[in-house]
């Protein structure tokens, strides 16, 4: 089998190592791509180190260019993509498809913002010793883009960091997640087609232990890593470059007595929340707050929702629950629900391993975890719900506040006092009203507070993350 090249300094490289790629269904080795060692990693940093200069002055119709040219070939090779997604990451075939075509508008957004670099006029003659002074600012690219990404959006995760860094005229650095190189190498393959400047792009997949340059090297001007709780390691031995951080969460969903959705929509889109994916999204509802007075009725709909998940092989349409992206992170977790039950809490769905696959572990919900259990305090990050009762509304919000992360909180009520309510008072990045808070659209400022992380991703958002604002002043004005 020969390995996929790697991209360094715009171009395609072979290395003398190879990392394996598993498919995560079968367990069987798909590929192999080129590893690279801290010889590639610093001749890429040294690159997009000299790229800057060129990089920044690249216009705003050619940065839109590019992403416009990734945009029609994500669209043509939308399949393939969907395939290469489910294959290295086990996730679902009709997630994997709702992926790419979430990538297909974060290309959008971001083509449209790269032409949106505007900056304004200030009036600065506010007393007489600067009177007929004016002036005027723009952004400019901040300087060498560091990106880490996750295994769980292969895709879109990448280009949530990738498409604004380029919009803005930053040279980037990718590391992709280990388990699941391939579909940003595929973007590698499409940046190659566009005349960048040498050193413009680079995506270099790599043993973590040799991931520190990413983080450390004091040429590097932006850091933006997606994944756990590492990141706050990471900002630690950055120095002094900026850093943008998504953590992850336990996300709530809160049901008011008056939800204002009928039960089974409620259910619904409550399981698609907890499971899709086998639960393994950042904003996966984790724990669900429901009023005493809908508890009844919205647990027995929940049980039977849940005893239907469709599981198994994640190219089957049908399959919702399909592997976890490793047999360890199955075992993790179903250690963590049987040291829960052990502790007391009501397995009222106790989700199975599958002989067909190791990392594969049905859905779970559980009743009256206790608050001090880390399934309760930690991010699962799998497919598991807890369920629990709330006096009030104002009880409900202080139990999803009971969290050391805060990225998005979902909200069913019929009351606009409560929707302001929850608005003013949960401490998270984002209220959704009226659905689970596994909601994110390209517009959205996405990120979180507390351990959930810092900055906002979106690309109109992250985008000032990658430029500085620059002044210059008009002194001109009345003769001196």
């Amino acid at each position: 089998m020969t390995a996929a090249p790697l991209w360094l300094a715009s171009r395609a490289v072979h290395t003398g190592t190879a990392l394996p790629v598993r498919d995560a269904w079968s367990g069987e080795t798909i590929a192999e791509v080129a590893q690279a060692g801290p010889d590639e990693i610093e001749r890429a940093i040294a690159a997009a180190y000299t790229a800057r200069p060129a990089m920044a002055a690249l216009p705003a119709w050619r940065r839109r260019d590019v992403l416009e040219h990734l945009l029609a070939r994500v669209r043509e090779h939308a399949e393939s993509l969907a395939q290469t997604i489910t294959a290295e990451g086990g996730k679902p075939i009709a997630a994997a498809r709702a992926e790419v075509a979430r990538a297909q508008a974060t290309l959008r957004e971001a083509a449209a913002e790269a032409g949106r670099l505007d900056g304004e006029a200030l009036d600065l003659d506010r007393d007489a010793a600067t009177r007929g002074w004016r002036g005027f600012t723009r952004r400019v690219p901040a300087g060498v883009a560091s990106l880490i990404t996750p295994f769980n959006f292969p895709l879109n995760l990448v280009l949530h960091k990738l498409a604004p860094a380029l919009a803005a005229g930053c040279p980037v650095l990718l590391k992709p997640a280990p388990a699941t190189p391939l579909t940003a190498l595929k973007l590698g393959e499409w940046l190659a087609e566009c005349d960048l400047p040498e050193g413009a792009f680079s995506i270099l997949p790599c043993a973590n232990t040799d991931a520190a340059p990413f983080v450390e090297d004091a040429r590097i001007a932006v850091l933006s890593f997606t994944g756990g709780l590492v990141g706050w390691d990471l900002k630690a031995r950055a120095g002094k470059k900026r850093v943008v951080l998504e953590l992850g969460g336990n996300a709530a969903c809160i049901v008011d007595a008056d939800p204002g959705a009928p039960l089974d929509h409620m259910v619904s889109r409550i399981v698609s929340g907890a499971y899709g994916q086998a639960g393994q999204s950042c904003i996966s509802v984790q724990r669900l707050i429901v009023h005493r007075e809908m508890l009844p009725a919205l647990r027995d709909k929940l049980v039977d929702a849940v005893h239907a998940v469709p599981q198994g092989d994640p190219r089957d349409p049908r399959t919702v629950v399909g592997p976890m992206i490793s047999a360890a992170a199955a075992d993790r977790l179903e250690s963590s629900i049987a040291s829960a039950i052990a502790a007391g809490a009501t397995a009222l769905v106790r989700g199975a391993r599958s002989d067909a696959c190791p990392s594969l572990l049905g859905p779970t919900l559980l009743d009256n975890v206790p608050r001090d259990h880390p399934l309760y305090r930690e991010e699962a990050f799998g497919p598991v719900l807890l369920l629990e009762a709330a006096e009030d509304f104002d009880h409900a919000v202080e139990r999803a506040n009971d969290s050391r992360f805060g990225l998005q909180c979902g909200v069913f009520t019929a009351r606009m006092d409560h929707a302001m309510r929850a608005w003013d008072a949960l401490d998270v990045g984002g209220v959704v009203i009226g659905d689970v808070p596994t909601v994110r659209v390209d517009r959205m400022p996405y990120g979180g507070v507390k351990d959930s992380g810092l900055g906002r991703e979106g690309p109109a958002w992250a985008i000032d993350d990658f430029s500085e604002l620059r002044l210059m002043v008009w002194a001109g004005g009345e003769s001196r």
